[in-house]
């Protein structure tokens, strides 16, 4: 460390002692009147103003002996030792706690004595008359010092704040806390009647949603934060447009699943994104998830650079896996994620594997030389249009690259296989690629005896080459948003959503099948559209382009004959998988004509008419 940095963190030291032996001395010399003068005043008033010659004196005296024996006592508790923090519920406690006893004290000594210095009645009411003075004290201490610590009118930003829950009031509290933030309350919002007199710091709850523009005007506030913390879109929407009427600035306090590894601070408050403002419920609060399977374990990610792959390796790291292994063929993925994880990139540990898929030997050796427990296999080509114009790379990387990983995965505990909406009842190549997946990851299950399972979920939001991702690039360079159909739908869920699945089917899910997460109604994509048209700076016209080869204009979460069942958790659906020979997918040709190895895709997502029945190595027997 160099010396200037430690002289002066030793200098801050010393200056903070300082400060605290002065507050104690300054609360010692503060208690110490505060006896005596509740003494001397409760002997006045018992002699009705008119004290006998020689009682001040004595009333002083006694005041004395009780302050030295309220230090004692106070000394015995650590009531000046900053045990509780000063003007807390603790503190009130500790000092009437201490001022019962010694007033008990004092009165006891003075009982027995013929010819009390004081009456009876001084300790008990001198005693009574100092806690109110030592408490009203620190009132004043506690209230100067929290005048002291509110941010700056003259450089902060005039906020009001809607919604006085939990949330809110953490982030009020957090904001009044801060000398040097950035956001000063002037004001609160909440629709509860209940909470219309609540006062917090002098910051007062001034009325509902219906208020808001009156407020910024009586206020004077230039922002408006949404600190609601698990609304729905609706409100969110309402009370945004009410605040750009108003002439204000919107934020937002992000969702409680977003919060949840620490407290509420004055960094959490953001940008409104699309997700806040989507007319679906956000469900992955309401599913339970435990991470301690994946404590201690060895956990292979492939694809660990995509927007899936790494919210996954740092959901992981959570979890304090034994060794967390993150696989890509992407150097600038896997360097961009090292520096996420550990604010570094020197791209020199094991933890990083540069790898590809379609290298079956590499991919082989690498699952046996590093032995995993629990495969997230996250790595695929995920384009559709550009599938649909080259099937014969869905074939080399989806297909036969999940093959690969599969045949080298007879000791793995745990296999999940990342599959998509579209392999139900699939019409593209992206459908029938990972429709074929989720069959080659059944027959796994067949001949291994780990879990081998799938996951199936809709479009994930501000992943890379979604849709949200694509508007956001065209409002910026200033071009029309482009959407297929005005009817169009999809199933949208934000990556945290679609992570929480991800572990969530590695801890319930069964052998050989698929969970898909009841992701509430689709969202039409127009829709989606205006929504982050009207936050551009600017108007920003939409066009209507069509529906492109293999792109449907509702997709399905479950294919036609699949059963929707939810034994374990009444949001998700397991859904039986029937297995597909590997010795089927070997055979393709991924340099034939386009057409034809659509209709060879096509037709191994054909779901047998017969139960395949299974010889004792797992090869497929007959069909009857």
């Amino acid at each position: 460390m160099p010396q200037d940095t430690e002289n002066t963190q030793r200098a801050d030291r010393q200056a903070r002692r300082a400060r605290a032996r002065q507050r104690t001395a300054g609360f010692l010399a503060t208690d110490t009147t505060a006896w005596v003068g509740g003494f001397v005043t409760a002997a006045w008033t018992r002699f009705e103003f008119q004290l006998p010659p020689g009682q001040l004196g004595r009333a002083a005296a006694v005041g004395v002996v009780a302050a030295v024996v309220h230090v004692a006592v106070a000394a015995l508790r650590r009531l000046y030792s900053g045990r509780h923090p000063l003007g807390s519920l603790q503190e009130v406690q500790g000092v009437a706690g201490t001022a019962i006893t010694t007033g008990g004290i004092v009165l006891l000594a003075l009982l027995p004595s013929g010819e009390r210095p004081v009456p009876a009645s001084t300790p008990l009411v001198g005693g009574a008359l100092a806690l109110l003075f030592m408490l009203g004290a620190r009132f004043a201490y506690r209230h100067r010092r929290d005048l002291a610590m509110r941010p700056d009118v003259r450089s902060s930003t005039p906020v009001l704040l809607f919604g006085m829950g939990d949330a809110g009031q953490g982030l009020l509290r957090a904001m009044l806390s801060d000398p040097r933030g950035r956001y000063l309350p002037v004001g609160a919002l909440d629709d509860d009647p209940d909470k219309r007199d609540l006062r917090i710091g002098a910051v007062r709850v001034l009325g509902g949603r219906q208020d808001v523009a009156t407020s910024v005007r009586r206020t004077g506030a230039t922002t408006v934060i949404f600190s609601v913390a698990n609304a729905d879109a609706a409100l969110i929407r309402q009370i945004r447009e009410a605040t750009l009427e108003a002439g204000a600035v919107f934020k937002v306090l992000p969702p409680v699943r977003d919060l949840v590894d620490h407290r509420i601070t004055v960094t959490d408050v953001r940008d409104v994104q699309v997700s806040d403002l989507l007319g679906r419920r956000q469900v992955i609060g309401d599913l339970p998830l435990s991470t301690n399977s994946l404590t201690g374990r060895r956990i292979l990610v492939t694809g660990a650079g995509g927007s899936i792959g790494s919210e996954l390796c740092r959901q992981v790291m959570k979890a304090n896996p034994g060794e967390l292994m993150m696989l890509d063929r992407d150097e600038s993925a896997l360097h961009s994620l090292q520096m996420s994880l550990a604010g570094r990139a020197m791209l020199d540990g094991p933890e990083l594997i540069l790898a590809d898929l379609r290298d079956d030997e590499g991919i082989r050796r690498i699952i046996r030389e590093r032995r995993p427990e629990i495969i997230f296999h996250a790595a695929a080509l995920k384009h559709l249009t550009l599938l649909q114009r080259h099937p014969g790379e869905a074939i080399k990387t989806n297909v036969w690259g999940t093959l690969s990983v599969l045949d080298a995965c007879q000791d793995v505990a745990k296999f999940v296989n990342i599959s998509t909406d579209k392999a139900a009842d699939p019409i593209s190549v992206l459908g029938y690629s990972k429709r074929i997946t989720e069959r080659l990851t059944a027959h796994a299950a067949s001949r291994f005896p780990g879990t081998f399972l799938s996951v199936r979920f809709g479009n994930v939001l501000s992943s890379r080459g979604s849709v949200v991702t694509a508007f956001q690039r065209q409002i910026e360079t200033g071009k029309p948003l482009t959407v297929t159909h005005p009817d169009v739908t999809r199933y949208l869920m934000t990556l945290q959503e679609a992570v929480h699945l991800v572990l969530q089917a590695a801890e319930i899910g069964r052998d050989g099948e698929a969970l898909v997460l009841d992701m509430g109604d689709p969202v039409r994509i127009v829709d989606l559209a205006r929504q982050m048209a009207d936050q551009a700076s600017s108007s920003v016209p939409i066009v209507y382009t069509g529906l492109r080869p293999g792109e449907k204009l509702h997709e399905d979460l479950l294919g036609t004959g699949e059963v929707d069942t939810r034994p374990l958790h009444p949001l998700v659906s397991h859904v039986a998988v029937p297995p597909l020979d590997p010795m089927e997918v070997s055979g393709l040709d991924p340099y034939e004509d386009a057409a034809k190895v659509v209709e060879h895709l096509a037709l191994l997502c054909t779901q047998p008419t017969d139960p395949v029945v299974e010889g004792p190595l797992g090869v497929p027997l007959q069909s009857r």
